[in-house]
């Protein structure tokens, strides 16, 4: 019964770690993938905005 006890205290602070280095590198690629979006989004609206201008 001691080794289990010890077993899981021991345990436990890896495998929490191991969560959050898991919650970290996701958001880091989602952040990454919104990055990537919002530049895309910028560039259309700059095509729009330079079809508006030459139009007027």
């Amino acid at each position: 019964m001691e080794t289990i006890f010890l077993s899981i205290l021991y345990g436990l602070p890896f495998i929490i770690v191991a969560f959050l280095i898991r919650w970290i590198r996701f958001i880091k690629e989602n952040s990454d993938l919104q990055v990537e979006q919002n530049k895309e989004i910028i560039s259309l609206l700059k095509e729009i905005r330079a079809k508006n201008t030459n139009q007027m």
